[in-house]
């Protein structure tokens, strides 16, 4: 089933009560990637279908360029 625009945006409210299981840190919402994104814990957790998946085993290692690029975007 292929997801529509609307299942990929995350609600900016939702953004404010969630944290990264792993530090408890900020979560930060990449729609290219569709992927919250945890620079405390150097991870993106994917979201399908509109759900964040908070696994930490299902999340992606940041690499050290990325990690840069996306603090420079913030700042």
């Amino acid at each position: 089933m292929a997801e529509s625009a609307a299942e990929t945006i995350i609600d900016p409210k939702l953004l404010e009560l969630i944290c990264c299981p792993l530090t408890k840190g900020m979560l930060s919402y990449d729609a290219e990637s569709k992927e919250l994104i945890s620079l405390s814990a150097k991870l993106a957790y994917p979201v399908r279908e509109g759900i964040p998946i908070m696994l930490p085993s299902e999340a992606r290692q940041l690499g050290e360029d990325e990690i840069a690029a996306r603090r420079k975007q913030r700042d």
